[in-house]
């Protein structure tokens, strides 16, 4: 604990400094992270923001109101009728 009061004392002509005093809080529920977990927070951060992109992008590049593939296909006129 390094709470408390200090002086500084010179050792040449014996002078004291004012004395000082410290106030020291220590974080009773403080976890303390490394270089490796900040990474891999990191790469699980990167990694679900492309998923949930990806996971947005094929939701909403479906269209709901598109028909069937067999709609696509215009019929001709035929030569005798007007062109359209």
């Amino acid at each position: 604990d390094p709470r408390g009061i200090y002086t500084c004392e010179a050792t040449v002509g014996g002078k004291e400094s004012p004395p000082l005093q410290v106030h020291y809080r220590m974080c009773q529920n403080c976890i303390e992270v490394d270089a490796p977990t900040i990474s891999g927070i990191v790469v699980a951060d990167v990694v679900a923001t492309v998923f949930l992109a990806v996971a947005v992008y094929c939701i909403t590049g479906q269209d709901k109101g598109r028909m069937s593939r067999a709609s696509d296909r215009q019929n001709l006129i035929a030569n005798e009728q007007l062109y359209q």
